[in-house]
């Protein structure tokens, strides 16, 4: 293996985080049963927030960013894996304490890779990458918890997010009746075409007079968000409604009461993509493969090469992207 491409995470003298391309070798890769030569990765938010220091991300440097890759199998010590087999690994340590998907090489424990399913090739897996698997997840976990599309509709905050795009998405080709909360008027047309059967404004909400419980709307809900806005979905669940609670786009904090939890019986599930393991992990990559998969996916993405990679953070910590960024790697 010739010296390859990285961008690669650092800190300089002063503790600043510094990153850009470098040249790596194999003997510089973090120890794993498993060898891929990377084709594609992604860009979330919180690679974003990792590669500009924006957000406390990376906890060791320097590391590789890029919690997204997929790729070839090129080198195996564990048999559940083979040369030349198409693989996806996302999340765990992968971009924050392991050298990630953001070159050309990657090598990663057998516990964190799965087999690329059949359905699905190596450009849509990081069209999805983690922000649709934890889609994906919230919804297979709410699922679980008894929800249908019988029970009544299903509201998604953070709606022009990656993750709230694809579950508008998945949500509907389901059959779910979709409510889009946003506050991007503009994009109304956008979250109508990925399925969307109505378009909620947070301007038409006055987050501060909600009261512990509101008039019961909603059977199911994906919050991207947190915070008050999360009190409000609280608040408005039916009877044994479920949340999938994924993000603290707006903030971390809850400040609720528990009466939609004793009185209408609601269902908070946290989602945890991050370190969910095997088999469930397995399970929902094969939903995504199969009736999971947004029938809109090429229509939300788009594709950059690795190069460009360092100049494409800027407008994701500035809130200008809609929908999924690949990087090209070495396809």
């Amino acid at each position: 293996m010739n010296p390859f491409k990285a961008f690669v995470i650092d800190q300089d003298e002063n503790r600043k985080v510094v990153a850009g391309m470098r040249a790596m070798s194999a003997d510089q890769l973090d120890a794993g049963e498993v060898t891929i030569r990377v084709h594609y990765s992604s860009i979330n938010y919180k690679d974003a927030l990792a590669a500009t220091g924006a957000g406390k991300i990376i906890r060791r440097f320097p590391c590789v960013g890029g919690i997204d890759l997929c790729g070839e199998v090129v080198d195996s010590a564990d048999a559940r894996f083979q040369p030349g087999d198409k693989v996806i690994a996302t999340s765990f340590d992968i971009g924050v304490a392991h050298h990630g998907g953001y070159a050309e090489y990657a090598r990663v424990p057998a516990g964190w890779v799965v087999p690329l399913p059949a359905g699905l090739d190596l450009f849509e897996a990081m069209a999805l990458g983690t922000a649709g698997f934890t889609a994906a997840l919230g919804i297979v976990r709410m699922e679980d918890n008894g929800l249908a599309p019988a029970n009544g509709p299903v509201v998604v905050t953070g709606a022009t997010g990656g993750v709230g795009a694809l579950a508008i998405d998945m949500l509907a080709q389901l059959g779910y009746h979709v409510v889009a909360l946003t506050g991007k008027e503009a994009e109304a047309d956008y979250l109508e075409m990925l399925g969307a059967a109505e378009i909620l404004l947070r301007s038409s909400i006055d987050f501060d007079k909600v009261r512990p419980l509101e008039a019961a709307r909603w059977a199911g809900a994906v919050d991207n968000v947190g915070g008050q806005i999360l009190h409000w979905v609280l608040a408005t669940m039916k009877q044994a409604g479920t949340v999938a609670s994924i993000g603290n786009a707006a903030s971390f904090k809850i400040d609720t009461t528990v009466f939609p939890l004793i009185l209408r019986g609601v269902s908070l599930l946290g989602v945890d993509s991050g370190y969910m393991g095997f088999p469930t992990r397995l399970r929902v990559w094969e939903r995504l493969a199969t009736d999971l998969k947004p029938r809109h996916l090429a229509a939300i993405t788009r594709t950059i090469d690795f190069d460009a990679l360092p100049g494409a953070f800027d407008d994701f910590i500035h809130g200008r992207v809609k929908g999924r960024t690949v990087v090209r790697i070495g396809a």
